[in-house]
């Protein structure tokens, strides 16, 4: 269900750009994208700084579409998030000596160091090359391919990364008996 809720104003992205047009669908992915952070805060949710983050970039690449009538700058936007959060995974291990996946994920799971650490990279590596992946749809590619890999393409390129994942890491996993 998180996964919907995360998805919600590239849902409703997708959904307004085929109904109108870039800049209606990036206001509405501004508008979406606070109002999900208002619905958690009104819960009384933690919102996690990814959703912070995420904001913050679409509302400056989507305000500066919608403000120099340049749909560059929104295509730009998935980009320029993806290598943020490479750069946050990357800067925690190197200037923090952190691993920040083993942070948010060390409740949920028990691995052996090598294992956070690959965890780790692999994280970032996938977000680096995300971020080529947005960047040769968007240069070379019509607006209306954009939209389509971006909803599609990469919701399910992060899919089979996580299930990949998950696969990789079972034979970390004990089974509880």
């Amino acid at each position: 269900m998180k996964f919907l809720f995360d998805l919600f104003p590239v849902i409703l992205f997708f959904i307004a750009y085929k109904a109108a047009d870039i800049y209606v669908a990036t206001g509405v992915a501004i508008a979406a994208s606070f109002a999900q952070i208002g619905w958690l805060w009104f819960r009384g949710r933690k919102i996690d700084t990814m959703l912070w983050v995420s904001l913050v970039v679409i509302t400056v690449f989507g305000g500066m579409t919608l403000i120099l009538h340049d749909e560059a700058f929104i295509k730009w936007k998935p980009t320029i998030l993806y290598w943020a959060f490479a750069a946050v995974l990357l800067g925690g291990m190197l200037f923090m000596k952190k691993n920040l996946i083993r942070t948010l994920l060390a409740e949920q799971m028990e691995l052996p160091e090598v294992a956070w650490s690959r965890l780790n990279w692999s994280w970032i590596g996938f977000f680096l090359l995300m971020g080529v992946a947005n960047l040769l749809v968007a240069l070379n590619f019509s607006t209306d391919d954009w939209v389509n890999f971006k909803l599609f393409g990469a919701t399910g390129l992060m899919l089979v990364f996580v299930l990949v994942q998950g696969v990789l890491l079972s034979k970390y996993m004990e089974e509880k008996k």
